[in-house]
């Protein structure tokens, strides 16, 4: 077998499939197990010896070095024959986190990182403060928004909420679970070449993510770690990838993509996913946020200014934020009912001409059950009266009230927006264009006069609904979703769309929407990590 090897007979092994290879890009793609470096890590006072092979170029043609590597961590004890927490260099599962945030471009985790959210503008932690990425023309924001306080919503959209500050190390925390950690970096929607065209577009981030996973099964028998057991994870647009991942395995419209890369010869679908807050169906994401939130016409804008100190200054939709708010609204009740979706007894999820209907009960459904874990948990919900709690058991909600409750976030259209100031605007841009609109309703409400829409092929690639169920993809079989009951980065909508379409092609879907949670990620590896062992054991 593959992991009894020998180490002395894997640098062997290498040798002879290097002298062998067929292409220089079977060469370029071999791992090579005497290049690493040895590490000694604490995690809650737990000595961790790892093998670190670190800044992996992944692709035999990359476009960015800077991004497309990937850091692999392998516990010392699987080159010694040893085992830990069951686990065996045969056995041991590879878990795959992924550090996207915002589409931006992100560098791989490692164990010297700083745990925290995906950085906001998506860069590693050796990353922050060294201004503009190269190409970028002068007086541009790294994050692509333009002057603060500019654009349709207030110039900020994406600060670090509260809980997404500080985090445990996850890569720390999976290599003390016996995982072999493989984490990849990837281009973003500001990456710029020097001849001044934009690299990281839709679907280029994932792109890059399907290459790694290639790399690591292409060379999984000279790997500790079982390739057939990858499991994805990532947070916000993090979770979009993860997702994405989960969905598109083997499908044929990234192959052109994978092929320019020169990536491996190999599969891409995983064995599971855990998205946490998913930043998906991006085409629908505007209607379904309008749908939760019509009706909440006051926002907090939240501003980090160069002092660090957060300024939360509270507004109002305007008369015409307000009709759009309403037209989108509209728009949802259509496509929820093309979903054909059903609850777990069957019966069918719609909603009326109002946006009412079992659909918004299934919702509300799983904030319900939120609510009893956490009144379980001795949380005391008495100052919540839109809740209704007989018995120690929480029957109902009111939905309206719940939703004023978390109050709005953003601004009609929350994605997709009129002058283009989103981070989604500027991930459906091309090599030429930095942004574009990705929704027909956008797209003719635009208020810039040279806009251009998306093409419908690479909407499509980024988002994982199209590709579901579908016969020429390999979908991941396990899945795991949280997106925190306060969480209105994106309507709640959303992840239950995707939960509920997925268990209803027959995959197996952990969906949950934790308590009070904001948006955020790796907040319960104790609970994730015993997901991942129940799988792989």
């Amino acid at each position: 077998m593959k992991k009894e090897i020998s180490f002395l007979s894997l640098v062997g092994l290498i040798c002879l499939v290097q002298s062998c290879a067929a292409s220089p890009t079977s060469d370029k793609l071999t791992f090579n197990p005497a290049k690493y470096q040895k590490q000694e890590l604490k995690y809650e006072g737990k000595t961790i010896k790892v093998r670190a092979y670190e800044k992996i170029v992944y692709v035999a043609n990359p476009v960015d070095v800077n991004y497309e590597i990937m850091n692999i961590y392998i516990p010392e004890e699987y080159f010694n024959g040893k085992s830990v927490n069951g686990y065996t260099a045969e056995t041991a599962p590879i878990f795959f986190p992924n550090q996207v945030g915002g589409y931006m471009p992100a560098t791989p985790a490692s164990t010297s990182m700083q745990q925290g959210m995906p950085p906001l503008n998506g860069r590693g932690a050796q990353d922050l403060g060294k201004g503009k990425p190269e190409g970028m023309p002068e007086g541009a924001r790294p994050d692509g928004m333009g002057p603060r306080g500019a654009g349709q919503n207030g110039g900020a959209p994406r600060m670090m909420p509260p809980g997404m500050s500080k985090r445990p190390s996850v890569v720390l925390a999976a290599l003390s679970q016996g995982y072999v950690v493989a984490s990849a970096g990837a281009r973003g929607r500001t990456t710029v070449a020097k001849d001044g065209t934009y690299t990281g577009k839709v679907p280029n981030a994932l792109v890059d993510l399907k290459a790694a996973i290639r790399y690591l099964k292409y060379n999984d028998k000279v790997m500790p770690g079982d390739a057939n057991k990858i499991i994805s994870d990532g947070t916000s647009a993090g979770g979009a990838m993860s997702a994405l991942l989960g969905a598109t395995g083997n499908n044929p419209d990234y192959e052109p993509y994978l092929e320019k890369l020169g990536a491996a010869k190999a599969t891409d679908n995983l064995f599971a996913v855990q998205a946490y807050c998913p930043i998906t169906n991006l085409d629908h994401a505007d209607m379904a946020y309008e749908w939760q939130f019509n009706g909440v016409n006051d926002y907090q804008a939240s501003m980090m200014p160069p002092s660090g100190n957060s300024n939360n200054k509270s507004n109002t939709l305007t008369a015409a934020q307000i009709k759009v708010s309403g037209e989108l609204k509209a728009q949802f009740p259509d496509y929820v009912n093309s979903l054909n979706l059903k609850d777990s007894k069957g019966v069918a999820l719609t909603l009326d001409k109002d946006g009412n209907g079992s659909f918004k009960d299934w919702v509300k459904s799983y904030v319900i059950a939120s609510a009893q874990k956490a009144l379980d948990s001795g949380t005391d919900l008495s100052a919540h009266t839109w809740l209704k709690i007989e018995n120690k058991n929480v029957i109902d909600l009111d939905f309206d009230q719940y939703v004023r409750y978390m109050n709005r976030q953003k601004l009609p259209p929350a994605f997709d927006a009129f002058d283009l100031s989103t981070p989604e605007n500027q991930e459906f841009g091309t090599e030429k264009i930095d942004k574009q609109h990705f929704t027909e309703y956008s797209q003719k409400n635009s208020t810039v006069s040279s806009s251009t829409i998306a093409d419908q092929s690479l909407i499509k690639m980024l988002n994982p609904m199209y590709y579901i169920g579908q016969p020429n993809t390999t979908v991941s079989k396990y899945w795991r979703i949280r997106h925190g009951s306060k969480d209105k980065d994106t309507g709640l909508a959303i992840p239950v769309i995707l939960g509920t379409y997925l268990q209803n092609k027959g995959y197996v879907v952990d969906l949950a929407l934790p308590w009070d949670r904001p948006h955020s990620g790796d907040y319960d590896l104790d609970e994730l990590f015993s997901w991942i062992d129940h799988l792989c054991k």
